[in-house]
């Protein structure tokens, strides 16, 4: 059980981290950091995802002094491209397309750490992901929603219809949505004792 007198931090924007945390029947406090999400040619992903949850970390050590702090990045990679946050409908239309009929890989790196005691935790997870073969307009109509916007891959496992794509998931479920939780739970376990 985590001890309820240690404060806990999420440092994220993302509402499904904040979701996926309150799982853990923890309180916590989240606020956001401001960190260029940067990617490197070449990079391999989960180094690119630990890098941008450690720069996250980083920036997010600054804003507190002690407690636990939990970071976290979420990427989609398909064919060893790394598919952001659309900047466009245009994009989210592009992206949707190559994932439609195709199998991509989600990665999530996330640190944890315990500022008090200094004991750091950076870890990934990844997941296998298969879209069903799409029709131009449902991809479309997905993106008339608003919700491919703010999510890497242009897609939310967790959302009515980008459920709708997914014909099989090999991995972490909670990974696609953007935080592995039994992993970060198990972390915050370990940074604690």
């Amino acid at each position: 059980m985590i001890d309820k007198k240690i404060p806990i931090y999420l440092a994220s924007k993302s509402p499904r981290r904040r979701k996926l945390l309150k799982l853990l029947n923890i309180r916590f406090k989240s606020f956001s950091v401001d960190v260029r999400e940067e990617l490197q040619d070449g990079e391999h992903p989960v180094r690119t995802v630990k890098r941008l949850a450690m720069d996250k970390f980083n920036a997010a050590s600054k804003k507190v002094k002690e407690g636990i702090v939990i970071t976290a990045d979420t990427i989609v990679v398909l064919n060893k491209e790394i598919l952001g946050k659309p900047r466009s409908k245009k994009e989210a239309f592009e992206t949707l397309s190559k994932l439609s009929g195709n199998t991509h890989t989600v990665y999530t790196g996330f640190v944890v750490a315990n500022l008090s005691s200094g004991k750091k935790i950076i870890d990934y997870e990844k997941t296998k992901v298969t879209f069903r073969k799409l029709e131009r307009k449902e991809i479309l109509n997905y993106i008339d929603s608003g919700s491919p916007m703010d999510k890497a891959g242009s897609y939310g496992i967790q959302d009515d219809y980008g459920a709708l794509f997914i014909s099989k998931i090999n991995g972490c479920y909670y990974n696609v949505v953007g935080l592995p939780i039994a992993k970060v739970n198990k972390a915050i376990l370990d940074i604690i004792r």
